[in-house]
């Protein structure tokens, strides 16, 4: 099951990772994020001890989607050393997001 992120825990669990983050921004009423939803579930497990995979509402956590402009959702932000390296808008497939973690360990 992937992390909730929201924003008093982003500084800490996102930014100040040693390890890549992977932060899927989201709304339960949005139909290609519930597509996305369990594969990101499914990624927090198969990369466990090698990245964090998160989630974000937006509707629930205003300030860390502004930050990044996030505008469309989903959006799939990949974080190594607390920047952003790589970014997905849209749903996409499982196999598309794992190749794109597996850069950035």
């Amino acid at each position: 099951m992937a992390l909730a992120i929201n924003d008093n825990n982003f500084q800490e669990l996102v930014k100040e990772s040693s390890i890549p983050v992977v932060l899927d921004f989201w709304a339960p009423w949005c139909g290609p994020c519930r597509m996305v939803s369990p594969i990101i579930d499914e990624l927090a497990e198969e990369f466990k001890d090698k990245a964090l995979v998160a989630k974000c509402n937006v509707d629930d956590c205003a300030d860390v989607p502004a930050q990044f402009r996030v505008m469309n959702i989903p959006t799939i932000l990949f974080f190594k050393n607390g920047e952003v390296v790589d970014k997905v808008v849209g749903a996409t497939t499982k196999a598309v997001l794992a190749e794109k973690i597996n850069k950035i360990l």
